[in-house]
């Protein structure tokens, strides 16, 4: 397996930045080969070396997916802390079948109703990825 260590620009088709690494001066490790990543963004680093930039433009179903309704869920106010702001917008954590968190985006709340989006926060989105390659790692 082949990783990349890179500096990551993306970018919603009105030209606003949703993720900017180095904005946090956090670059991100990509990881090619391990089905982490579609095939048609594995396909834009497979020629990729230390120093390259590169700019490509990815439809929803290439990037994150499209808006799948079934992980558009309906629950019960009692399942959240009773402490906890409930709003449109708000992220909360879940946990998923094998101990990771996964994040639902709170969408409305009405009455003891609330409506959490479990989809990723960028999927439907047409994107565009400016990546800089600051390093290849090795195999682990």
């Amino acid at each position: 397996m082949r990783s990349l260590l890179c500096h990551m620009l993306i970018q919603l088709q009105d030209g606003s930045t949703a993720e900017n690494t180095r904005a946090s001066n956090k670059p991100v490790r990509l990881n090619l080969g391990d089905n982490s990543l579609s095939p048609a963004f594995e396909a834009q680093l497979a020629d990729l070396k230390s120093g390259d930039k590169h700019s490509f433009t990815l439809a929803p179903q290439d990037a994150f997916g499209e808006v799948n309704p079934d992980n558009v869920y309906h629950m019960d106010r009692a399942r959240f802390p009773a402490d906890m702001t409930l709003e449109p917008g708000v992220i909360v954590g879940f946990s998923g079948a094998n101990g990771t968190e996964i994040p639902g985006i709170v969408r409305e709340v009405a009455g003891d109703s609330v409506t959490v989006d479990m989809n990723h926060p960028l999927a439907g989105q047409t994107l565009t990825f400016q990546l800089e390659v600051l390093q290849e790692l090795a195999d682990d």
